[in-house]
């Protein structure tokens, strides 16, 4: 059976990218393994405030709890549709997490979803699916921004 890895960042785009992958994993008898990985938040120090290391712990934990939620909606949702779908959640770098989620799933494919922020959005903050259209060594499908 082919597998199909779509890394979600639980945004409004989830379920448009979710649909896609779906109806491609139909089309190949695949299942889905849907990613989200949680991000550490920056820690920035300066004279006037700092994040003590409790506050940032606790911001990753209530991450990591509602994306738990929200993945696990997510593969209910597409299990009613009649498709075979897993759910993995990690923390840490993004570009970096998904092509070794790739790698351990041994994904014949990748639908993700672009955001449409521009260059100096990318430029600031980067592009998640930019690195992955780079590095990754399986097909990717990438699902445009929605009109806003």
């Amino acid at each position: 059976m082919k597998t199909i890895l779509v890394p979600v960042d639980l945004s409004a785009a989830t379920l448009r990218v979710c649909d896609a992958a779906g109806d491609l994993a139909r089309l190949m008898d695949a299942r889905l393994v849907f990613l989200h990985i949680v991000q550490e938040p920056p820690v920035m120090l300066n004279d006037y405030y700092a994040f003590d290391a409790g506050a940032l712990s606790e911001a990753v934990k209530a991450g990591e709890k509602y994306a738990t939620r929200r993945l696990l909606a997510l593969a209910r949702r597409c299990r009613r549709k009649n498709l075979t779908v897993r759910t993995v959640q990690l923390t840490g770098q993004p570009v970096a997490g998904i092509l070794a989620q790739a790698a351990a799933t041994k994904a014949d494919y990748i639908v993700l979803g672009s955001h449409g922020h521009g260059a100096v959005y990318d430029l600031i903050v980067g592009s998640t699916t930019r690195g992955v259209l780079r590095k990754a060594r399986c097909p990717v499908l990438v699902i445009p921004a929605g009109r806003r």
